[in-house]
């Protein structure tokens, strides 16, 4: 039989163990809580409370380097009141086209949903200080048309969320089903060409219900009628005017007929027609012929 004593030192050893394991399972545990992760689903939180992030991708060397200084950083952010989390621009493509991230790592503290770069040295007394100090006063917030809110920057995450997919799609149909490069380039030229064409007829159908044809509406074939009676009517007046017009024109051309008739014929009868000037001859001989013939009839 055994004495009631070592019984008692097990059970207080074993509450040592018990309480020894709980407190190193509950600090493992709370460590990783420290460094949150944002992805697409769950960007939206960001717009509250004060944030830093850190934009990386696990091919860069540079990303790797900051990665212990960042996770030093993140166990000091519950203490400022701070939450620092991380973002895999290889598994987030929507937030990297949000924030338009061109180099890595890139940095953003974020306050109520306003955004600043973070553009000073990469160690852990500057992050702090950065915070503690209220240093991103210093620094110009980005302007709300580049908001990750923004529309402009919405329709951006949408475009690499796109690129992604086609991307994902590409490698999938070349290393699962054995598809040459071009085969894949074909098919993704002919989607494109029907997603125009089904875009296209999308917009002339609301195009046609925003904006309604007037050849649908009731007063359309009235309306159309009545201008072309309007337009007969007209016609009809200029070929009237036209043919007054020529009535006067044969008037005129036979009072003037009759006149040049009546003309003609006075210069054909001997008695209405006036003698040529000389019919050629010079003035001084016409001059004696008229004197010679006004002697004969004094003769006479």
């Amino acid at each position: 039989m055994f004495s009631p004593l070592p019984q008692a030192k097990r059970r207080v050893w074993i509450c040592f163990l018990l309480l020894w394991i709980y407190l190193t399972s509950s600090s493992a545990s709370a460590r990783p809580d420290s460094l949150k992760e944002v992805t697409d689903g769950n960007w939206e939180k960001i717009l509250s409370g004060e944030w830093m992030i850190e934009f990386y991708a696990p091919w860069c060397p540079a990303c790797q380097q900051l990665q212990p200084v960042w996770k030093e950083f993140a166990d000091w952010g519950e203490d400022m009141g701070v939450n620092i989390a991380k973002v895999d621009v290889t598994e987030q493509p929507g937030l990297s086209g949000r924030f338009i991230i061109t180099s890595l790592p890139t940095i953003y503290h974020c306050k109520d949903g306003v955004f600043r770069k973070y553009q000073g040295a990469r160690t852990k007394d500057d992050f702090l200080s950065f915070v503690d100090e209220q240093k991103w006063k210093l620094v110009e917030p980005v302007s709300s048309w580049f908001g990750p809110s923004s529309f402009l920057m919405n329709s951006m995450s949408a475009l690499f969320k796109l690129s992604m997919f086609i991307r994902r799609c590409h490698n999938y149909m070349t290393e699962q089903l054995g598809i040459p490069n071009w085969g894949s380039y074909v098919i993704f030229g002919l989607a494109t060409l029907f997603s125009g064409l089904a875009l296209g007829l999308l917009l002339v159908f609301i195009a046609d219900f925003v904006f309604p044809s007037r050849r649908f509406s009731p007063d359309y074939y009235q309306k159309k009628q009545a201008m072309e009676q309007a337009r007969l009517i007209q016609q009809q007046d200029e070929d009237h005017e036209a043919d007054g017009e020529e009535d006067d024109d044969e008037e005129d051309y036979e009072e003037y007929g009759d006149k040049h008739e009546v003309w003609r014929k006075r210069r054909e009868s001997p008695e209405g027609r006036p003698e040529p000037k000389g019919q050629g001859y010079p003035d001084e001989a016409l001059r004696k012929r008229v004197v010679g013939n006004r002697e004969e009839e004094e003769d006479t």
